[in-house]
């Protein structure tokens, strides 16, 4: 077992002076929505069931994590509230010392049915895709019917106080530009928080996004239309987002810009994806095992050997520019903090 206090005293920290404190989780790969700017509607070769971490493992990792300075854990996926028992993991994480926040990345379909179990065993909040507030625009979008599920889940995370409860809406030209304003408008009325991210290239989207893609920039210039907007602090998290809110307003709106503003100068994470494998910037390709010492023997002093060592070649930032190809899919499970 890792000695915290003496590990503590030396904090995770990567070439270029940035403190690494979040650690996002990928529970499995697997997703009950096939969303247009995401994955192909057949789906993708899925990790081998035997590959993916288990729950005793994944904490292992936390475990290690946390005690080199790591706070903050995000589960996400594919679609995490799929994974049998989740609740069971949240638990588990809850329990390692360090760690004072745990958050969710949902579409939010299940939401409803598991919010009291999540939130009874240590969640602390949860992000909420949602790209539209009309039905046929949903199943088009997501390729699946289920708008009123993400709204029922909505109102039973805010219920059930797993908040500031974020909607992170990928904005699309054509698509659900024109509902920017209705989801702007939400935020004057409950205090939720909505986060425009721009859409990205990943690798069967890429013709799409030329032609799709709506920079921060205009955003912010037709929500500024709809009343003044004032800057504000990002509601907690370790969200990349610039914040800003209306007068009086319970909610705030944000912009996500892994483009017209990227935010590599703050990157304080690292991922890990399902099958155990560190992945160090998003856009990257720097993909290290974890899975592979885990379970021959290294244990956590292993692990936090290799997170130390995986520091040295953390890029200072991506290069991913407009018509230019991610090297993942899912990665709009991945941006929203």
């Amino acid at each position: 077992m890792i000695d915290l206090i003496t590990a503590a005293a030396e904090p995770l920290v990567d070439a270029f002076r940035r403190p690494i404190t979040y650690l996002r989780v990928s529970v499995t790969d697997r997703c009950n929505l096939r969303c247009v700017y995401c994955m192909p509607e057949a789906g993708l070769p899925w990790i081998p069931k035997p590959d993916v971490l288990t729950f005793e493992e994944i904490t292992s990792i936390v475990r290690a994590a946390a005690s080199i300075g790591v706070r903050s854990i995000r589960l996400t996926g594919g679609e995490p509230l799929i994974r049998r028992d989740l609740d069971h993991l949240v638990a588990m994480i809850a329990a390692v010392p360090g760690i004072d926040d745990i958050a969710l990345s949902t579409n939010g379909l299940l939401l409803e049915q598991q919010a009291p179990a999540l939130a009874a065993a240590g969640l602390r909040r949860v992000n909420v895709s949602l790209d539209t507030l009309h039905e046929d625009r949903f199943t088009a979008i997501a390729r699946r019917p289920g708008l009123h599920r993400v709204l029922a889940g909505i109102d039973a995370a805010i219920a059930h106080g797993l908040g500031p409860v974020k909607i992170n809406c990928v904005v699309m030209r054509g698509a659900n530009d024109d509902e920017l304003e209705s989801f702007a408008r939400m935020t004057r009325e409950r205090a939720v928080h909505i986060r425009f991210i721009e859409v990205m290239p990943v690798h069967d989207n890429v013709e799409m996004q030329k032609d799709a893609w709506v920079s921060s920039d205009e955003v912010l210039t037709r929500l500024g239309a709809l009343g003044e907007l004032h800057a504000v602090p990002n509601p907690h998290g370790n969200g990349p987002a610039r914040t800003f809110a209306y007068d009086g307003a319970p909610g705030t709106v944000g912009v996500i810009s892994p483009l017209a503003h990227d935010y590599c100068e703050t990157c304080n994470r690292v991922r890990l994806s399902a099958d155990g494998r560190l992945k160090l910037c998003l856009f990257g390709d720097n993909m290290i095992d974890l899975r592979t010492p885990l379970r021959t023997g290294g244990g956590e002093e292993a692990i936090v050997d290799i997170l130390r060592a995986s520091m040295h070649v953390k890029p200072e930032r991506h290069h991913l520019d407009l018509g230019q190809t991610a090297s993942m899919m899912r990665a709009f499970s991945e941006i929203g903090g």
